[in-house]
């Protein structure tokens, strides 16, 4: 069996991160949780797992989050899950620069911050797995899901350029690329983007109705929907190989649309998009 690796997951509150933060412990990993409501802190805490309060969009939270682990594990980080994200629905133009800013805060500065925090640590011992959770939405982009394709861009971006800096540090730098995945990341979109868009006197109200749908619709609202575990398995080959990928992709759509990207007129993808 492979060694126990201490991690520090963001985002364990639900869905992939609270699978993840389950499998490796069960696999004999020191696994560190983070959650953003103290509420889940608390539920965590009772289900037997450490714990650390951490917001990715508060720069004093991320600091302390690190200082926090760094005392629990004796100064030492083996990797890194960033998984901690959200998904802002709305049209470009009706997105605010405050709404925009806020999406990055936690999908990519937030992330950022707390990446660059460990890097160090990772350094002087001389090993680590820094592992991100991307989406098939880094790879190409969806109508209406403009903030969190801008977001996830951006974070595939800083991960490859990372990926090429670290080269020879014998510090691992994976992306994983899910498509549609069961979690309740459809229930916190809605409820963001009923305060953060005017829908009722946008242009696109008519297409809003029927994003309102897909949002509220329980269970999958697409076909080709995997349960958590799916990426669950990524990030144990991520975090336990020899020699991990840097590329993991999940779900079936996202294979079909990597390939696609590489051999399709940007038009015709463009066209394919649309009818997503």
């Amino acid at each position: 069996m492979k060694s126990s690796k201490t991690i520090l997951i963001t985002g364990c509150s639900s869905g992939i991160g609270y699978s993840t933060a389950v499998e490796l412990k069960k696999r004999g990993h020191y696994v560190i949780a983070t959650a953003r409501k103290v509420e889940d802190v608390n539920r965590l805490k009772n289900e037997g797992f450490t714990v650390i309060h951490l917001d990715l969009a508060d720069s004093q939270s991320i600091h302390k989050a690190v200082s926090d682990t760094l005392e629990l594990t004796g100064g030492y980080c083996d990797a890194l899950f960033n998984n901690g994200a959200f998904g802002q629905p709305g049209a470009v133009e009706d997105l605010s620069r405050d709404v925009l800013r806020y999406q990055f805060e936690s999908n990519l500065f937030g992330t950022h911050e707390l990446t660059n925090l460990l890097i160090p640590v990772m350094r002087k011992q001389g090993h680590g797995r820094i592992i991100y959770n991307s989406s098939i939405l880094g790879l190409v982009a969806m109508r209406y899901r403009g903030a969190y394709n801008a977001s996830k861009f951006a974070l595939e971006g800083l991960a490859d350029t990372l990926r090429l800096e670290l080269h020879g540090t014998n510090i691992h730098i994976s992306l994983i690329e899910p498509g549609p995945i069961l979690s309740n990341f459809r229930t916190n979109s809605y409820a963001l983007y009923k305060k953060n868009i005017d829908h009722v006197n946008s242009f696109h109200k008519d297409a809003y109705e029927a994003i309102e749908a897909r949002l509220q619709k329980e269970g999958a609202a697409v076909v080709f929907t995997l349960p958590a575990k799916a990426v669950v398995e990524k990030v144990i080959h991520a975090l336990e190989a020899k020699q991990p990928r840097i590329r993991y992709y999940v779900t079936f759509p996202t294979y079909l649309f990597a390939i696609l990207k590489r051999i399709l007129p940007i038009f015709c993808l463009d066209y394919l998009l649309r009818k997503v």
